[in-house]
């Protein structure tokens, strides 16, 4: 049986006003998924959050644009019509094979909410359930304490998108409004309340029952600091008489209620999922050095969207399982055959992520798949390279800043290049006083290059020149020693250690209960 589709919605922002019933869903469900803004970031996730298990399946549906240009040839609107198609897909892969999927939304998913979209597009093949939310313009009139509408008065609401002379003329022949999505339209929205005559009772209200809550006379507001979640609200006369004082004097109670959401089913029977269309993409992407918090939103956005990951085993492993997608693991020495794997795949139409730890540029995966890519059979498809922090970067920071100032970064590997040249390379560095960061130290098949890399540097560098040897930084073995060149002992490093040898103004600076390295800005002979 194919799964369910549930929009739930999570309200205006403070968790406590998602509904039980929400709360449940959002508990219970397989696979959570939001949509969000190119930086990664969701407000919907994070007023959920409090109800995620931690072991679900996430989808982060990241739009391609918001307000910026954009050079799809279908212009904005194309741009936005392709990735709801995309984002539906997705969906949909985990809705045929039997999983339910909860679709967060701000506020309520059918109050100008982007599960409409979804939801035009997969109702046709699949059951739907909508779970109603507490809207803005319920949020912002708690929030002022101050009731819309009375009697027979009418309430309009209205999009700040409206052209300003549309919107002065709905204005004016309504009893109450309520303006949402306000940021870059404030000003024609501003004039247009002018227009109308209502300036005056106009009311502004931003982040509704969040931290950030603010409220004032619309009038008072500064366009340049007006967010997109934000909402004027122009009180209906009748309302407006009663004496519940000006903006700012009313606390609003935010205590959650409990709201019975029926279960309306939209249940069609389920067809075949649309084939993709000429070439996919190839996306490098780099993890970082260890875990979910190194990973850059850019290209956790990367990872949500391919249908296939392809990389050497243990790398795979740090990205979240989503049986969505298909994985392609590989040994760590296979990289041409691995880069030609997820080529002929994004040739076939695949959206593939070629998955490299830290940042993919540095000694890692980009080069071997732009390498590959670079041949006649490959050359229609797209490739792009998205950076992570790197290694060098993470160990620097974790002991403070070795590299502060010209360093260089070296791979003692001697598999793709001789160990003459490794050799001429760490005299040039060491004669030019550069900071050095060592890559692939040490390893079984490798074990005596580190000890001769060490006696060249010796020739050519103080014996107490500063050594930083950083192990699994931000992982759960990370392990950070301080010790010098003449001390440096190969058993101490392994291939997942970086070793960072100063330069001659590297300083050693111990601070409290702990020890600072730095190379200075200034360079003086």
């Amino acid at each position: 049986m194919p799964g369910t589709l549930y929009g739930v919605g999570v309200g205006p922002g403070d968790p406590e006003l998602v509904t039980v019933k929400a709360a449940r869903l959002i508990g219970a469900a397989e696979v959570v998924a939001y949509h969000a803004a190119r930086h990664g970031r969701s407000i919907a996730r994070r007023i959920a959050e409090p109800y995620l298990r931690g072991d679900q399946i996430e989808e982060a549906l990241v739009y391609p644009v918001t307000t910026e240009t954009t050079d799809h040839p279908g212009g904005y609107q194309g741009a936005i019509d392709e990735f709801y198609a995309a984002a539906a897909d997705r969906l949909a892969a985990h809705l045929d094979a039997g999983r339910d999927v909860v679709l967060l939304a701000e506020g309520d998913p059918l109050f100008y909410g982007s599960y409409m979209h979804m939801h035009k597009r997969l109702t046709p093949r699949f059951r739907a359930v909508v779970v109603p939310g507490v809207t803005s313009v319920s949020a912002a009139s708690a929030a002022l304490g101050r009731p819309l509408v009375e009697r027979d008065e009418v309430l309009t609401v209205l999009p700040g998108t409206l052209p300003r002379d549309e919107l002065a003329r709905r204005l004016a022949a309504t009893d109450s409004a309520a303006v949402l999505k306000l940021g870059r339209t404030f000003d024609d929205v501003r004039g247009a309340l002018a227009d109308a005559g209502r300036l005056a009772d106009a009311l502004y209200v931003e982040r509704a029952t969040t931290d950030g809550q603010r409220t004032a006379d619309l009038a008072d507001v500064d366009p340049a600091e007006v967010p997109y979640f934000s909402i004027a609200l122009v009180p209906g006369r009748v309302a407006s008489s009663l004496p519940p004082g000006r903006p700012g004097e009313v606390v609003a109670a935010t205590e959650p209620a409990v709201v019975a959401a029926t279960e309306p089913a939209v249940v069609a029977a389920a067809g075949p999922a649309a084939e993709p269309a000429g070439f996919g993409e190839v996306v490098v992407v780099g993890t970082g050095p260890a875990g979910r918090d190194w990973l850059t939103p850019q290209t956790a956005a990367a990872l949500a969207e391919a249908d296939d990951l392809v990389g050497y085993g243990p790398y795979l492993d740090r990205v979240a399982p989503n049986p969505r997608q298909t994985r392609h693991a590989s040994d760590n020495r296979v990289e041409a055959e691995r880069a030609a794997l997820a080529l002929d795949l994004a040739a076939a139409g695949r959206r593939v992520a070629v998955v490299s730890a830290g940042d993919p540029g540095v000694f890692a995966m980009a080069a071997a798949v732009l390498e590959v890519a670079s041949g006649p059979k490959y050359s229609d498809v797209p490739v792009r390279v998205l950076p992570g922090m790197s290694a060098a970067q993470a160990v620097a920071a974790a002991v403070g800043a070795p590299l502060g100032h010209d360093h260089a970064l070296i791979s003692l590997s001697d598999r793709l290049k001789p160990w003459e040249v490794v050799t001429e390379r760490l005299v040039a560095a060491a004669r030019a006083d550069l900071v050095i960061a060592i890559y692939n130290p040490r390893s079984k098949a490798r074990p005596w290059q580190l000890g001769a890399a060490r006696d060249v540097l010796l020739e050519h560098r103080a014996a107490d020149t500063p050594v930083v040897l950083g192990r699994d930084v931000g992982g759960a073995g990370e392990r950070i020693v301080v010790t010098t060149l003449a001390a440096l002992d190969p058993a101490d490093v392994d291939m997942r250690t970086l070793v960072i040898v100063g330069s001659s103004a590297t300083r050693v600076v111990h601070r409290g209960a702990g020890t600072t390295v730095f190379t200075p800005r200034h360079y003086g002979r």
